[in-house]
């Protein structure tokens, strides 16, 4: 296996401890009640819903979507995709690295408790390019511009409008 980083090693207090613990099931967050609702979603199933997801990512930290209206032949071609950008070496990964400037592209060097995660990422934003607030504060009208940053390779995972029309 060869030597392992040590920037990946808890110490050994927050290491997990050796015992099986059973879990129910993940929570779904169904999304039919806000998408197949003929005109605007009552406030009453978004505030149910806001109410699950904040309740799944408190207890949970983590949660899977049903009935979001993505069709599965584009989530199989973006998971496809996917597969082939991680499977790319590690240099052509971080052509599209995310900086201080640009939040969106490949990362790999996150940390949790001051452990390197054994993980990587490529985040984008659905619509490009998207504008956000610069800051926290609420009374701050500065925005920013978020754009994507897409790799040459594999050429069919970069994707001008996100998820329907790609490929």
């Amino acid at each position: 296996m060869g030597n392992i980083d040590e920037s990946f090693f808890q110490e050994t207090e927050h290491r997990p401890k050796q015992s099986t613990i059973e879990a129910e099931s993940i929570p779904l967050i169904d999304l039919s009640p806000i998408l197949t609702s003929d005109s605007l979603s009552s406030s009453s199933e978004i505030t149910n819903l806001v109410a699950q997801i904040g309740d799944a990512c408190q207890k949970w930290g983590f949660f899977q979507v049903i009935n979001h209206g993505v069709p599965s032949m584009c989530r199989e071609k973006i998971e496809r995709a996917s597969k082939e950008f991680f499977l790319l070496p590690t240099e052509e990964k971080r052509k599209v690295s995310r900086d201080e400037d640009n939040p969106l592209g490949f990362y790999d060097t996150e940390h949790t408790k001051n452990v390197r995660d054994w993980k990587e990422v490529f985040d984008f934003v659905v619509e490009n390019p998207t504008l956000l607030p610069d800051s926290h504060e609420p009374h701050d009208m500065e925005l920013m511009e978020l754009k994507n940053q897409w790799p040459n390779f594999p050429a069919n995972f970069r994707c001008p409008i996100f998820p329907f029309s790609i490929f």
